[in-house]
This record gives structure tokens, C-alpha cells and sequence, in this order.
């Protein structure tokens, strides 16, 4: 006798099939979906903090833009008008002169503090690693008042020991060079110890046995710093060269301090960066228009620095 599935069991059974069918499906679009919904915080973030500020920005460079009046439509005139304003070049100038003054020593003697600090024979090593973060947690107004009253004209420490070499004091805030090296030692100080601590993690994890192995070679100190060390480091110290560039281009806070109550980094604007000049513009003069199209160029110039960065990582990568 043959058995045969009655009608309303096989309904079930494909009744079953579906709601499994579909149960898969619905678990495979979640699995799908899940990264990107575990990252959509940040994009959402991003977009409404990041994005569209900088979109908006290219949107008001275009315009004549008065924040409690009339906006008019100029197309590139505030461009035009920023290349011909020697206001911008002296700004775009300073930011230059202080970012090389402040980057190429301060990262110099953080190699060389990170050198000190991963010295097996170093005592109270720990001490000294957490002293490196003392400069970055201490208030940017503090080191200000403290740094302008060393540099000072009269009374201050630094004129003090070079008028020991029969110098005479040297007014450095009126001065471009002195005003420029005032800031730059300012952020030098700031910033110093947290690029020790990278250049530190990095020294650590080059393995001992490249150095015994160079040791062994008959290589001295030296030449291991040289040709073991900084090679290790190289995409670090690429690393810390572009951060601190894009830092030196944005540098803001402590011209604005030195400048107070006014906005023009200086008598002269001998000190004056191109955020402090965009400042002013935006918010001093109210020239949004004006201000954004300053905006826009700094922010070009960071994406250069990035694409230069971009190549000469891979670059590096390469030779690797």
C-alpha cells in the first residue's frame, strides 16, 4: 500500500520552507548590514560637523556675505581680492616662518629625548615618560603669560642672559624674527613631549636583535642611530612631520594670546597667522564672505600637505 502526504501537511511543510527561506534571507541582509550600521554614528557625526561646515564654507566664499544683512552672490571676487591683499601673503608668510621654526627643532629634540628615554640604564624611566605630558596638559593662557614675561623687553629672563654677552634687549614681540621665535618656542614646548612618547613607542618595538645583530657587525652607537634606528622610524617620523605641519598651518591660539585685545598679531602684523588673519575677517570685520574664502585656501593647503603625504608614504612603503 503506497502513503501519500495529505494536502494540509504539505501546505505545512512549504509553509515551513518559506518562513525558514525568508528567516536566512533576513539574517544574511543583517549580516550585511550590521558594519555599516555599527559605523554610521560616526559618519553621521562627521556629516553634520565635519562636512557640511566645509561644504558651507565653499558656499559662502562665493558671496558677500553679511551675517544680519544682505547676502550677494560675487562668484571668485573674494578670491581675487585675497590674492591682491599683501595682508595675506604677510599672514600666509608668518604661518610659514613659525612652523619651521617650531617643527624642525621640536621634533629634532624629541628624537633625541626618545633616544634618552628607551635607555634600558635610564633611571626612574617612568617618571620621566609621564613628565613629557606635563607641557600638553598645562593651560595654553598659563604658557603664554609665562613665556611672554621670559622674552620680555625689559625684565624678562632671555634678554637678561644675552645682555650677559653685551646684547642689548630685544623687543621681540615688535619684532618679526623675535616674535616669530617667541611662538615658535611657545608651541615647541607644547607639543615636544606628546611627539617623544610616539617617537618612544616606536624605538620600542624595533626587536633588540637588529641591534645586536649590528653590534655584532662591529656598529657603534652612532652608526645604529643612524642606520638602524632612523630607518625603523621613518614612517613615524613622516607621520609626526605632516601632523605637525597641518598643527603649524591651523596655529591659532597663541598669536591670539599675544595679540589680545586686538586681532592683528601685532603693532605690525609681524605675528599675524593665516587663522588669526581669517579670524579677524570673519569675526572681527564680519566679512564672512572674505573669511570663508580664507578658510577654503588653508584648507587646500592641508590637502596638499595630505597628498604629499599620501605619495611619500607610499614611497617609503616601496623601498621597504
Amino acid at each position: 500500500m503506497e502513503l501519500t502526504t495529505s494536502p494540509p501537511a504539505e501546505k505545512s511543510k512549504r509553509a515551513s520552507a518559506r518562513v525558514t527561506s525568508r528567516k536566512i534571507r533576513s539574517a544574511s541582509r543583517m549580516d550585511t548590514a550590521s558594519p555599516y550600521l555599527y559605523v554610521a554614528p560616526f559618519f553621521i557625526i562627521f556629516g553634520i560637523f565635519g562636512l557640511f561646515p566645509t561644504l558651507f564654507t565653499f558656499y559662502v566664499a562665493l558671496f558677500e556675505w553679511n551675517p544680519i544683512g544682505e547676502q550677494t552672490f560675487i562668484g571668485f571676487e573674494n578670491f581675487a581680492t585675497l590674492y591682491g591683499d599683501p595682508r595675506f601673503w604677510n599672514a600666509l608668510r608668518n604661518t610659514f616662518s613659525i612652523w619651521i621654526l617650531s617643527t624642525v627643532p621640536q621634533l629634532l629634540f624629541a628624537l633625541f629625548l626618545a633616544q634618552l628615554l628607551n635607555n634600558a640604564r635610564l633611571k626612574f624611566a617612568n617618571f620621566f615618560r609621564m613628565a613629557m605630558l606635563v607641557p600638553y596638559i598645562t593651560s595654553v593662557v598659563a604658557t603664554t603669560i609665562v613665556f611672554a614675561s621670559l622674552f620680555g623687553r625689559d625684565y624678562g629672563l632671555i634678554n637678561f642672559f644675552l645682555g650677559l654677552f653685551g646684547i642689548e634687549n630685544i623687543d621681540f614681540e615688535a619684532n618679526t624674527l623675535g616674535s616669530h621665535i617667541l611662538i615658535a618656542t611657545m608651541v615647541m614646548w607644547r607639543w615636544f613631549g606628546y611627539n617623544t612618547l610616539i617617537y618612544l613607542a616606536a624605538l620600542q618595538a624595533i626587536p633588540k636583535d637588529i641591534y645586536e645583530a649590528a653590534a655584532i657587525d662591529g656598529a657603534g652607537g652612532v652608526k645604529q642611530f643612524f642606520f638602524v634606528t632612523i630607518p625603523s622610524l621613518r614612517p613615524v617620523i613622516i607621520f609626526t612631520v605632516i601632523v605637525s605641519t597641518i598643527g603649524g598651518l591651523q596655529i591659532f591660539t597663541e598669536p591670539l594670546l599675544l595679540s589680545s585685545p586686538g586681532l592683528t598679531g601685532g603693532s605690525g602684523r609681524q605675528y599675524q597667522t593665516l587663522t588669526l588673519f581669517l579670524y579677524e575677517q570673519g569675526f572681527g570685520n564680519f566679512e564672512f564672505g572674505y573669511g570663508s574664502a580664507i578658510g577654503v585656501v588653508l584648507f587646500l593647503l592641508i590637502v596638499a600637505f595630505s597628498i604629499i603625504n599620501f605619495f611619500l608614504s607610499r614611497r617609503i612603503s616601496s623601498d621597504d
